[in-house]
């Protein structure tokens, strides 16, 4: 090639003036420059495959290799963080070593009450080691649980992730056609078209432009938009957003050899060190090289100061010292979701009263040994004696970190984490493309959206069905070209086939039968549509008027509303062709053609006659209205082109057009379900008002008997606005709740309304709004919103990076499954409580009044690490991948105030505690004398397992198995509706009897059990088979007669921003040092490490499946760089 990569990249550190001359000193012109790239202007490069490879390897490919998964090791050490585990290893290993320890001199059993040493007879020592390994085996499989878990979420995570980026396309010229490319293979010398909201994936030369401008806040900070051009700027820069007007480039570096290719490949640097002196000596090189060969100095030392304040960026996240500085760990301050909020503070209070308890438990143990030794018997502390006190105290210790451990909900984080990833996985077979994993479960809590009108509402499929031209409305069938005067037609044809993006086309079918494929801006197809249905050829003008012809375009943009080509005739004189909404372009219309195709003058009665005969009959019928114009200029006097408003002014109105878009047959039903789900759906287009009533009366939004608001966008800001053109929110208060239809509205005017909605007072619980947005322009309030929903095929890549899920079909039912799927994943993670709770309830007061009573508890680590580590896990899969139905939108939202357990369930918990606390005690007390076996009470420290306890550790995992049944509901539905229907519970239910009946045969002395006789299984399964009996016993009970406090205080979020545990869902961790933590929540983070490493599941899913995608297909902008940190 007639350049080197080199060279090319030093030459998109050039910008303006001084870029303009060293493309003319390097290469005399673009033209130049793409000989010498061995490329075609208008053709771009052939398809050859070996070409392409070629320069492939040349060049680089159009990727940044993603950062390297974390291996198996590493997620296994990250599960072995967990405090609460780390605290069971060190105490499992000092009983461990004590077990094997033998004092010197035969103290036997003098060193302790002769009934603390009943019952150990000579297996004592040798079976002391059992239990402590056992321990270590249980922390073992729940570390490998963990890790697996990790692994394979992340594994899949990483195949959603390439499955996405092959769908991520770029228009390119390859052999002189228009192709749909795959980010990843464009290369260096591809001629790509870039058009308003694109986010470029390359770096580039500008070859040619119409009204080019880019925002390249991401690369220089500078938040007014650059104009692009040959004369002005021709330098595109991968992760710059396109804000307005199209064109053509020449791609001149991809992937890392990109300008931000390189920001990445320094923050993705291991040696930070090594990176800083190699830019710092590139940063020199580069200055030294501008001063001697006169170039810009400053681009090249802003560019390099850019560089040198990334890796300090990078040091300071990860924590490293610059300057001096220690190490400062950000914390972001954010809103939590519902869900979280509600999750926060439930643990938060579990975790205080299992840390109370757990102390208590092992202060207790400790005061009752220390008692009847030394108080009780008299004894005097031994120095051979240390070994079997320190045993004793590690035992209760256990104990106490076992209660503990029981206590925590350890299974919470996984059923969260397994419940949004199923959600998520299955809502993409829904058309929801889920870029935030908390962003569906907020869906549920969800009391407003604000939906856009075009393809979401309606098909898009739009077609040209009525229009006013020559003096006459055809509302019943089109024209043809023979029923139009010549000076109609020439204007009407010509204008719609250059003033529309080359990019919009319409192609046959590509089934016998079936409607052209519209390809391209919707309605520029349905105009070009209508000049085929008039009988004239698009493409044989576009073919006499190419793109490179265009003198001047106005790009269409929501200010505007209007879209303006200015091409030269022959005789050097200028003509303008505009389009646009039919009210704004008749505004600055002074004449119109008449019958016979002669201008005439367009006064103002004219226009508003022509506004209440034709534009508001069409609106009422639900059709969008387009107005055609024209303006000549004459060659010896042109205007300044610059002075837009100057220009597009004076027009002479061609006519009409009335364009239909069909409402989408499955939306009012959609809408219905909303409505009936508690949810305020809001219209905000920007199309005539007319239009979007008759549309939103159409879909259901609107009804007539209704007091609701429908106005457009001028009207609407006059009434949220003071005298000094100030929003207030009191005046926004009194417009949003009635208000159902905004037209003509802004991207301005989305944002203010969403922001509005939010933050207003008047509700008494804070309202959770979803917006849609296509648009660039939409990113702000796709922000602002609690989830914000992209178009997945009208959208522009600014807007889906906006947004938190996109809708791959921009169908608003797929919306309302959102809805159904976030209400799913809050119920899922509330059955998941109300059985996980009740495991909780039950364990830690056996095991609480057990060690009071018995000076031992009756359910060993062992077993509680087996019911609360294992079994849990499994249950949280079983209860989190219940399928959505459709009685999960006959209720309203459950809102920010509602608390997380109702009082439904608080009757459940409470209700199947109490029958087990009752049928634990009874055993554990009179199970010896029920079923005439031996007593387990007061047995020493390593005695052999017996049947009594035995029996009632296996009545409490059974009951816990078929409570598993009744928390299939929450809401008081019948538990055995559906069961079959879902096999993973079936499954995990008949396993962990399976498991259980092992664990019992053959646990032995590492599980502190023994083999049972048939009757005694039979028993135990009735016990555990009655809890379905008593679950229907206690959902008879009406909640009426419940006291109101059982659901008021228990994980009841507040509406205000909570500074604790945003977690690692937002990359983000609790800040210990803030003094509003008291010491018990500190310690509390500390313990839900657990759930920390559970989260990491999501931070796999935004950083390493989207950032990454972003970052692969276009290195993204800085402010992706910050997410990616």
């Amino acid at each position: 090639y007639g350049c080197t990569l080199n060279e090319l990249k030093t030459l998109m550190e050039f910008r303006g003036a001084e870029g303009i001359q060293k493309i003319k000193e390097c290469f005399e012109d673009t033209n130049g420059l793409c000989k010498r790239l061995k490329t075609s202007p208008s053709d771009g490069l052939n398809e050859r495959p070996e070409e392409l490879d070629n320069r492939r390897a040349v060049f680089g490919q159009n990727l940044i290799p993603p950062k390297k998964p974390k291996t198996f090791i590493e997620l296994v050490w990250e599960a072995v963080q967990d405090v609460t585990l780390i605290i069971l290893i060190v105490a499992a290993l000092i009983s461990l070593g004590l077990s094997f320890y033998k004092p010197p001199g035969n103290t036997g059993h003098s060193c302790v009450p002769p009934e603390f040493a009943l019952g150990g007879g000579g297996e004592e020592g040798a079976a002391g080691w059992i239990e402590s390994a056992a321990i270590l085996g249980s922390v073992l499989v729940v570390v490998l649980v963990t890790a697996i878990n990790d692994y394979t979420k992340e594994k899949q995570f990483r195949g959603l992730q390439n499955k996405i980026e092959q769908e991520q396309k770029f228009a390119t010229i390859r052999n002189g056609q228009i192709v749909e490319i795959s980010v990843a293979d464009i290369v260096v010398g591809d001629i790509t078209q870039v058009k308003y909201g694109d986010l470029l994936p390359a770096d580039g030369i500008i070859i040619q432009s119409n009204d080019l401008k880019v925002d390249e806040s991401s690369l220089t900070g500078e938040s007014d938009h650059v104009k692009k051009g040959l004369a002005v700027d021709p330098f595109m820069l991968a992760g710059t957003h396109v804000m307005e007007g199209s064109g053509k480039m020449v791609v001149t570096a991809v992937g890392v050899n990109s300008q931000t290719g390189i920001i990445f490949s320094l923050l993705g640097a291991s040696d930070h060190d090594a990176a800083v002196k190699k830019q710092k000596s590139k940063s020199s090189k580069k200055s030294s090289g501008s001063k001697s060969n006169g170039h810009n100095a400053d681009s090249s030392r802003q560019r390099g100061d850019l560089l040198s304040c990334m890796v300090v960026l990078v040091q300071v996240e990860e924590g490293e010292e610059t300057d001096g500085e220690p190490k400062k760990k950000k914390s972001r301050r954010k809103e939590q979701s519902v869900l979280q909020a509600k999750l926060t503070k439930l643990a938060v209070q579990i975790g205080y009263g299992g840390f109370f308890v757990a102390i208590l438990t092992v202060v207790i143990l400790i005061i009752i040994f220390c008692a009847e030794v030394f108080g009780k018997y008299n004894q005097e502390w031994k120095s051979e004696c240390t070994s079997v006190y320190v045993q004793y105290f590690v035992k209760f210790f256990i104990i106490g970190v076992t209660v503990l451990v029981v206590a925590v909900p350890e299974g919470l984080p996984l059923a969260v984490t397994i419940s949004l990833a199923f959600s998520v996985m299955k809502m993409m077979e829904d058309n929801n493309l889920v870029r935030h994993l908390d962003a569906c479960e907020t869906m549920g809590n969800a009391t407003a959206i604000c939906s856009d009108k075009t393809g979401t509402l309606t098909t898009n499929r739009m077609t040209v069905v009525e229009c006013y031209l020559a003096g006459k409305h055809y509302s019943n069938g089109l024209p043809k070209h023979s029923d139009l005067p010549a000076n109609v037609l020439q204007p009407l044809v010509t204008g719609i086939s250059v003033n529309s993006a080359y990019t919009s086309k319409v192609l046959p079918a590509d089934k016998e039968g079936g409607q052209p494929m519209q390809i391209g801006n919707k309605t520029e197809c349905a105009l070009l549509g209508f000049v085929s249905d008039v009988g004239r050829d698009y493409e044989s003008i576009r073919q006499d008027i190419t793109e490179e012809k265009l003198f001047k375009v106005y790009t269409f943009n929501s200010v505007r509303k209007s879209m303006s080509t200015v091409i030269q005739n022959e005789d050097g004189s200028f003509r303008l062709y505009t389009k646009g909404a039919s009210e704004i372009v008749l505004k600055k219309c002074t004449s119109i053609l008449d019958q016979s195709g002669e201008s005439i003058k367009f006064t103002v009665a004219d226009r508003n006659q022509m506004v209440k005969d034709v534009i508001e009959n069409m609106a009422g019928n639900g059709l969008r209205t387009i107005a055609l114009a024209y303006r000549d200029f004459p060659a010896d006097s042109p205007p300044d082109w610059e002075q837009e408003n100057s220009v597009v002014s004076n027009l002479t109105c061609v006519g009409i057009t009335g364009i239909e878009d069909p409402v989408r047959p499955e939306v009012p039903d959609a809408i219905i379900k909303c409505q009936r789900a508690g949810i305020t759906v809001r219209m905000v287009t920007g199309d005539n008002v007319n239009t979007a009533r008759s549309i939103a009366a159409k879909c259901g939004i609107i009804n007539p008997q209704d007091d609701i608001l429908v106005m457009d966008g001028k009207e609407f800001n006059r009434r949220i606005r003071n005298s000094k053109g100030e929003i207030e929110q009191s005046r926004l208060d009194a417009v949003w709740p009635k208000l159902r239809v905004l037209a003509r509205s802004s991207p301005t005017d989305k944002h203010t309304l969403v922001k509005g909605i939010i933050d207003s007072t008047v509700t008494p619980v804070r309202e959770v709004v979803a917006v849609t947005g296509d648009g660039t322009n939409d990113g702000p309030a796709l922000k602002k919103a609690d989830v914000g929903f992209a178009m997945g095929i009208a959208g522009t890549d600014v807007a889906k990076e906006a947004s938190d899920i996109i809708l791959t079909d921009d169908n608003f039912t797929s919306i309302v499954k959102a809805v159904k799927w976030g209400r799913n994943v809050y119920d899922s993670i509330a059955k998941f409580l109300q059985f996980q709770l009740t495991v909780n309830v039950v364990a830690v007061i056996v095991a609480f009044l057990g060690a009071c009573i018995l000076k031992d508890s009756p359910l060993k680590a062992v077993q509680m690490l087996w019911v609360n580590l294992i079994m849990d896990t499994l249950a949280s899969l079983a209860l989190a991948t219940e399928q959505p139905t459709d009685a999960l939108l006959l209720r309203k939202p459950y809102g920010r105030n509602k608390a997380l357990i109702s009082r439904t369930m608080m009757k459940n918990i409470l209700g199947h505690a109490f029958y087990q606390l009752i049928v634990i005690f009874v055993l554990l007390f009179a199970g010896d004398v029920l079923f005439d076996i031996d007593s387990g009470r007061g047995l020493s420290l390593h005695s052999t397992p017996t049947q009594h306890f035995t029996i009632v550790f296996n009545v409490f995992v059974l009951m816990q198995i078929f409570n598993e049944i009744n928390a299939r509901r929450i809401h008081g539905e019948n538990v055995f509706n559906g069961v079959f229907t879902n096999p993973i519970f079936c499954c995990i239910l008949i396993g962990t009897f399976i498991l259980q009946v092992i664990i019992v045969e053959f646990g032995g002395q590492a599980f502190t059990t023994t083999g049972l006789s048939l009757s005694q299984w039979l028993w135990c399964v009735f016990l555990g088979m009655f809890e379905l009996v008593w679950g229907q016993i206690v959902s008879s009970i009406p909640n009426k007669n419940l006291p109101k406090f059982l659901s008021v205080s228990i994980g009841k979020s507040e509406p205000e921003v909570d500074p604790a545990l945003r977690g690692e869902a937002e990359d983000t961790v609790p800040d210990l040092t803030d003094q509003n933590l008291r010491r018990g929540q500190i310690l509390w983070f500390r313990g839900l490490n657990r759930i920390q490493q559970q989260i990491r599941v999501v931070n796999a899913f935004r950083s390493s499946l989207y950032e990454t995608r972003h970052y692969k297909r276009s290195m993204n902008s800085l402010t992706s760089i910050h997410d990616f940190l």
